[in-house]
């Protein structure tokens, strides 16, 4: 049993979203549509930088969002090749090393857009391996990094909020979801525990119970864009 569950890949986080065509399950739903219609995101595009003013110091300072090219130099650095493919508005990014070229983790999501609400950056799962695991010893691990691209697309795509659920499969495993994701920048802000009428429609969309949580996008950003970009910052 031990070696079957090492060659699987774990969930870090369980949500999932409903096709039309595919019934609810609790396992990542893979994406297999036609290559040819894939779009592949080319990260040697530049995007337009929004710039922030940073007064926590003395002196202001400048900060930048980071782009999809920051943070794709910076996971290169860790010997990291993620790339993203988009199918309208499904997303799916690969993280793959550069030294045995072997798949590390996947995500996945869907832009969606809600009346009154606008687009929403709803994240749907990330699955690491456990050779992942065993790299990841703190939150500056690959999961932050397929995480970073997620929301920068987020970003790119008009997202203000993104959205995700931290599953409910145990007490344990799901307090320590709840810290990882609070310690990224998402809060609270829905207990779907399925004793109520209410619960059905977040289960139906998130195949599960667990703590609903939300995040501002460009929040996360500026979060943690020190991780992602190096002298990009400069004083007034």
């Amino acid at each position: 049993m031990a070696e079957k569950c090492s060659e699987q890949m774990y969930i870090i986080t369980s949500a999932y979203f409903i096709m039309k065509s595919a019934p609810i399950t609790k396992s990542l739903i893979p994406i297999q549509p036609n290559i040819s219609q894939i779009t592949s995101i080319s990260f040697k595009q530049q995007f337009k930088l929004k710039t922030h003013i940073n007064s926590s110091n003395n002196d202001n300072q400048i900060i930048q969002n980071p782009s999809m090219s920051d943070i794709l130099q910076s996971s290169k650095a860790q010997n990291l090749d993620l790339h993203l493919q988009t199918l309208g508005p499904f997303f799916r990014i690969t993280a793959k090393s550069l030294e045995t070229n072997k798949v590390l983790g996947k995500a996945e999501g869907v832009i969606r857009v809600w009346w009154k609400k606008g687009k929403i950056l709803h994240l749907d799962s990330i699955k690491l391996t456990r050779e992942t695991l065993g790299m990841d010893r703190s939150i500056f691990g690959i999961g932050l990094f397929i995480g970073a691209v997620m929301i920068r697309h987020g970003y790119d795509c008009g997202c203000k909020t993104a959205e995700l659920l931290a599953i409910n499969d145990s007490d344990v495993y799901h307090a320590k979801l709840v810290k990882f994701y609070r310690r990224i920048g998402f809060e609270p802000v829905y207990e779907v525990t399925g004793s109520s009428m209410g619960d059905l429609a977040h289960m139906l969309v998130w195949g599960g119970v667990g703590t609903r949580m939300d995040a501002n996008v460009e929040r996360l950003l500026l979060k943690w864009c020190t991780r992602f970009m190096s002298n990009k910052g400069s004083n007034l």
